[in-house]
């Protein structure tokens, strides 16, 4: 089966993949939040048949082809099953992070508009809590941990028939997943099988050289397992069939640990978050849990410097890579590059190599520069938004119709990214449109930082309006050392004085992204900044 001319289809993904004799096995962090009894060890087989056992009691809920079915729950692998599950029997399974506040998920799910509701007790109960009433969006909700007010436990709705299955056509809405929503309220992106299966899932199923999965591979991912990433993701592996796949559900460098002792990856891919928060692992050298690691991978946000540097020290690998790529929800992967222990030998620089995210992925992406006001192109080196034009861009934003069409030029899809291309075409991220400061860039700043201040575990620069940049900064232990923030900014834009706060007081997506929007009200009472906003 091509994965472009006939790609398969969300509800058949591990029964493709079980018939073509994919013998990768998964070893997970704990057991699914749907099969606490499953154990931690599965194969395509396997996984085939939890979706099947799945599909019976989501049918049983009441669902039916052309309902949508929300999932909001604790971060796991499972999302994939309950996703495939929906997609079985038609209906269009909608992602959504259990960990969003209780108010931003209310909202989320009148977006969606589903029928079911699945979730668990503790995120009813917050929800509760806090005002929202979760289950009033939706006709049924049902928990995978029992039984709460308004909603019925799963188990209750367990072996009854599979349903039959049903195959939707290629080009009809098949899975919807939340952005980061670091500029407010996440949006429901809307993919079809053509373009999440077809041409999304194609970039991650080619053989290739030094980046691909290989047979021999033990591979480790640790993300939003909610974000259409872990779509993608899944879909490669499944198609490359690595000998072991590790699924790990949290950050805490225990769990890492743990897990990578037992099955040591040669191949790591994580949320930006979560990289950080395993450091002090990557710290282990000679002998610690990434020395056999050949390809870290990040998506989600920008890696600072320093981490990237620390854990390609990491490995015994003559040369690592690093895979960082640019991409959005809604278009896949637009650019990337690899990052060696070469290409970071230099540190403190003013201008740091990781904001070159690389060039268009041959075959798949055309990128694009205009001038935000004309919407015509500008010469290289002149800073402007960004345009897409990808196969693999998403087909709506369910509840936000307008929004999306905002977003769209015929083929061409605005990324609201504010970008610089070099004469021979690379790109330089430089911040999102509704964040930027006019001659600089806030990301670039803060990596400036992180690679100047050791001791600096978070920065986030605002761009205020008539007055200078506000530094906000979290530091891994003691005060900020004055003099060391003076030799640190002595060559940089003018700043206001740092604002120092406590990592955990920096609101967050549910990727680990600093809301900006929200930190900027909260600090400065107010959202004005340079850039429109007009497409966040």
């Amino acid at each position: 089966m091509s994965y472009k001319k006939d790609p398969v289809s969300l509800g058949r993904l591990f029964d493709h993949h079980a018939e073509r004799g994919c013998r990768t096995r998964f070893h997970l962090s704990r057991p699914f939040d749907i099969a606490p009894a499953g154990g931690t060890e599965y194969d395509s087989r396997t996984l085939a048949q939890l979706t099947a056992e799945t599909s019976a009691w989501l049918y049983a809920s009441g669902a039916r082809a052309g309902d949508r079915i929300a999932i909001a729950k604790d971060n796991h692998w499972d999302y994939l099953v309950l996703a495939c599950a929906a997609a079985r029997f038609g209906a269009l399974p909608v992602l959504v992070s259990g960990a969003l506040a209780p108010e931003t998920l209310q909202m989320v799910l009148k977006h969606a508009a589903a029928h079911v509701l699945v979730t668990t007790k503790e995120i009813l109960q917050r929800g509760t809590d806090a005002g929202a009433n979760l289950t009033g969006t939706v006709a049924r909700t049902v928990c995978v941990d029992g039984p709460a007010p308004g909603a019925v436990a799963a188990a209750e709705l367990r072996g009854g028939p599979v349903p039959e299955a049903v195959r939707t056509a290629s080009y009809e809405p098949m899975v919807a997943t939340h952005t980061s929503g670091t500029t407010g309220v996440p949006k429901l992106v809307v993919h079809s099988a053509e373009t999440l299966m077809g041409h999304l899932g194609r970039t991650e199923s080619l053989p290739w050289p030094v980046v691909g999965m290989k047979p021999w591979d033990t591979v480790a991912t640790a993300t939003p397992y909610n974000h259409m990433r872990m779509i993608t993701w899944s879909a490669g592996t499944l198609r490359l069939a690595p000998r072991h796949a590790v699924v790990i559900d949290r950050t805490d460098p225990g769990t890492a640990e743990r897990m990578f002792t037992r099955h040591r990856p040669t191949y790591v891919e994580a949320a930006p978050a979560t990289f950080t928060a395993w450091e002090e692992l990557a710290d282990r050298r000679p002998d610690g849990p990434f020395r056999a690691v050949r390809v870290f991978v990040s998506t989600f946000d920008a890696m600072h410097p320093p981490t990237v540097r620390r854990f390609l020290a990491a490995t015994r690998r003559p040369f690592p890579a690093w895979l960082q790529g640019w991409g959005q929800s809604e278009t896949g992967p637009m650019t990337f590059r690899l990052l060696t222990r070469r290409a970071l030998a230099a540190r403190g620089e003013r201008h740091p190599t990781t904001r070159n995210v690389g060039r268009p992925i041959p075959g798949f992406t055309g990128m694009r520069v205009v001038d935000p006001k004309t919407m015509r192109r500008v010469p290289a080196g002149t800073p402007g938004v960004a345009f897409a034009r990808t196969d693999g861009r998403c087909i709506g934003y369910l509840g936000e119709e307008e929004r999306w069409h905002t977003k769209t030029v015929g083929r061409w899809w605005n990324t609201g990214d504010w970008v610089v291309r070099s004469p021979t075409g690379l790109f330089r991220l430089l911040d999102r449109e509704v964040d930027l400061i006019p001659g600089t860039s806030c990301i670039e700043l803060e990596d400036v930082l992180a690679d100047r201040l050791p001791e600096l575990l978070e920065a986030v620069v605002l761009g205020v309006p008539g007055e200078r940049p506000v530094p906000v900064v979290s530091l891994r232990g003691g005060p900020l050392d004055p003099a060391a923030w003076q030799r640190a900014t002595a060559d940089l834009p003018g700043m206001a004085e740092p604002v120092v706060l406590d990592s955990e007081s920096l609101p967050r997506t549910s990727t680990g992204k600093v809301r900006r929007h929200e930190l900027r009200e909260r600090l400065l009472g107010g959202t004005a900044t340079f850039g429109t906003g007009r497409w966040t």
